[in-house]
């Protein structure tokens, strides 16, 4: 019998993918709920052929170097920061990520946010709870409309356009975006309209970010731009987190320079425990679970699996990060 290619997952997955995994390689599964320390991973990764990745996971060069017999990352997640891809690329190792199975859930996710922080949910949860709900109040916990009102779009890919299908469709929305490329479907089938982040900023009621993380769009939400938004304006964050300044945030939700936020994602993850987010009324802070349903995460640890195996056979990757290391990957 052939022997199977020894590799390392950094966290215990949905069993759809784990179990694949477990049965075609040797596996080494970190079965801790927090990340492996990174001496602990480079140390596991010594002699592993392949590497199953999460956001959490640091993977720079000096990893790579301690790791003569990787062939393949595949990063359970659509995104891969935490993974220098070039460095990869240059050691002829492949990566791969999970595209296009959490678009749907992550839009949920984006929309729940943005009602829930409108009409100031959790914050009415919380005055419940504490005993302080004695009678239906005329002028109590006032939110904002969403009917027929203006959410402003910054990245029109799929989960930002399935975002805008569904509050045009639901709720009447008249919609902007920001993106360095024209969407031309969102702007035949929902009217989108493209605009520049200033004029996006200044009309929209509700601001969802969707764009990827880069040295241009880091920090691109800061004291500035939040001061051109409406003072009754939602900010809606299921990207990545540094994508705002949160210090500007903080400040700007408790002087009222905007009405709300709902953030799914933070900068770093979780919060200092000190981050002044974390005293503010209103604003919510979910931990991270915009793919959390159970399909979506099923889905994720399929492809996550998928890439990993195609990898070790020397075989194209579903969803591959790094095509162009095709004629140089390790054998």
């Amino acid at each position: 019998m052939a022997q199977r290619p020894k590799v390392f997952v950094t966290r215990v997955l949905p069993d759809a993918g784990l179990q694949l995994i477990e049965e075609m390689c040797d596996a080494d599964v970190w079965r801790d709920a927090l990340p492996p320390p990174a001496d602990v991973l480079r140390q596991k990764i010594a002699d592993r052929e392949g590497l199953v990745a999460l956001l959490t996971d640091k993977i720079d060069d000096a990893l790579l170097g301690q790791a003569p017999k990787l062939k393949v990352i595949s990063n359970f997640a659509v995104g891969f920061n935490n993974i220098d891809v070039p460095a990869c690329t240059e050691r002829g190792v492949c990566v791969g990520n999970t595209p296009g199975v959490l678009t749907d859930a992550t839009a949920d996710m984006a929309f729940c946010l943005l009602i829930a922080a409108a009409r100031r949910v959790v914050e009415g949860h919380q005055y419940t709870l504490a005993g302080k709900w004695k009678t239906w109040e005329p002028l109590g916990h006032l939110g904002q409309d969403l009917m027929g009102r203006t959410l402003g779009i910054v990245g029109m890919g799929r989960i930002g356009y399935a975002l805008a299908k569904r509050c045009r469709g639901g709720w009447d929305m008249r919609i902007l975006y920001s993106d360095v490329f024209s969407n031309e479907k969102s702007e035949m089938t929902i009217g989108a309209r493209r605009v520049d982040l200033d004029t996006l900023l200044k009309e929209s009621d509700f601001l969802s970010l969707h764009a990827d993380l880069n040295d241009k769009t880091r920090g691109m939400i800061g004291a500035a731009q939040l001061q051109k938004m409406k003072k009754t304006a939602v900010l809606i964050n299921t990207a990545r987190g540094p994508l705002i300044d949160q210090k500007a945030l903080a400040a700007a939700l408790r002087d009222g320079t905007i009405f709300a936020a709902g953030l799914d994602v933070t900068d770093p993850e979780p919060p200092d425990k000190d981050d002044p987010l974390l005293r503010l009324p209103n604003v919510i802070l979910a931990p991270h679970i915009a793919s959390a349903t159970v399909r979506t995460r099923d889905n994720m640890a399929m492809i996550c699996a998928q890439n990993l195996l195609a990898g070790l056979r020397g075989d194209k990757l579903p969803a591959w990060v790094n095509p162009e290391v095709a004629g140089k990957r390790r054998k």
